[in-house]
């Protein structure tokens, strides 16, 4: 059985690491010519559109899937006349747009930010009186990692924000006052069948992911599930999602999904019976679902811009580094480290040894 994957990075090379236990192949397709996952699949090179790159894909994948939400949604629902590709386009072309994406959330009775289409700064100026201050204008689409977004804390920079967006279809949303991040990452198989995953703590600087915590027996696990199981329920979804939540109060808002495998959820790697990588491709393949038990104590730390010393890092009881084979530059994520174990105390102690070489390499 041979997988095909859109996108060639750190995501599709953890999903390629967990296929090869089951006896899966893979093969991606993705323009960059070192590709994190090229050296784990065949690797076609060129853009996601190629059409003839897209033929030889669709003839010698029997399934295909995506690591990432940018990959155009016409090039899945191309695939998707030719072999089975899921998740389906349909969440693909959701999960793109951040105005469909609110709308989906409001249109399933899940409570969001207060948000408006923006067009012009016309619309952002007659809808800050509803919106309020603080704010966030966010471009509609190819956002990630805090890309194409800015911060406007009063009237007076509404101006400046809209000319940042250099004119593209944005949105604005609400600030909302959280008392953390979370998110719950769910696999479902064309059978129906779902698993969940305990919630993760997460905590994010600069728009991207530092920090991520296995949460167990968590207050408002049973909500996030009531949730994600209306997304995936509505888009008749296979695969692994991730819904990233807002908890505010003990009310959980919804800020963003990603229909794939998610950041957040690197710690089930090892601390998890069954990491979401092999759930994804279980759940392609219509396979039964593994245990998303937890094992202990279970977290992630995210290396950002560069690496701490690998000697360094392993020297860390229960740590478990993963690198991503990506050249290191500022902002880019090149590794992550997993803590597993059965002692709080220890947990917590190594958690926040790897943060610390984590911050220290992100500020040099």
């Amino acid at each position: 059985m041979k997988i095909g994957i859109l996108g060639g990075g750190q995501l599709a090379r953890m999903i390629a690491l967990a296929g090869y236990p089951l006896g899966l192949k893979f093969i991606v397709l993705d323009p960059d010519p070192n590709a994190g996952a090229a050296g784990l699949s065949e690797h076609l090179l060129g853009a996601y559109d190629d059409p003839n790159l897209l033929a030889e894909l669709a003839e010698k994948a029997d399934i295909v899937t995506y690591e990432f939400e940018n990959v155009p949604a016409h090039v899945a629902e191309f695939l998707s006349s030719h072999t089975k590709v899921y998740p389906p386009a349909g969440a693909l072309a959701v999960a793109q747009d951040r105005l469909l994406e609110k709308n989906f959330f409001k249109d399933l009775g899940i409570r969001t930010a207060p948000f408006a289409a923006i067009d012009s700064l016309i619309d952002l100026q007659k809808a800050m009186p509803y919106i309020g201050y603080p704010a966030i204008l966010k471009s509609r689409r190819m956002g990630y990692d805090g890309k194409g977004q800015v911060v406007i804390k009063s009237a007076e920079e509404l101006e400046s924000a809209w000319y940042s967006m250099q004119g593209a279809a944005s949105i604005v949303e609400g600030f909302v006052p959280f008392q953390r991040e979370v998110s719950i990452i769910a696999a479902r198989s064309p059978s129906g069948e779902i698993a969940y995953y305990p919630l993760s703590e997460n905590q994010h600087r600069g728009g991207i992911l530092r920090v991520a915590e296995c949460c167990t027996n968590d207050p408002e696990q049973a909500i996030a599930e009531n949730y994600v199981s209306l997304l995936l329920e509505k888009l008749d979804y296979v695969g692994v999602i991730a819904l990233e939540l807002f908890d505010l109060n003990g009310e959980l808002l919804a800020n963003e999904f990603a229909p794939r495998v998610h950041n957040s959820g690197h710690w089930t790697i090892e601390g998890s019976e069954t990491s979401q990588f092999e759930n994804h491709l279980r759940a392609i393949l219509n396979l039964p679902l593994g245990s998303t038990k937890p094992r202990g104590y279970a977290g992630m730390v995210n290396f950002i811009g560069g690496l701490a010393d690998d000697a360094q890092l392993l020297n860390i009881p229960n740590a478990h580094l993963h690198l991503y084979d990506k050249t290191p530059r500022k902002g880019r994520k090149v590794a992550h480290a997993t803590i597993r174990t059965d002692s709080e105390t220890a947990y917590r102690e190594a958690l926040q040894h790897l943060a610390d070489l984590a911050l220290a390499v992100d500020e040099s």
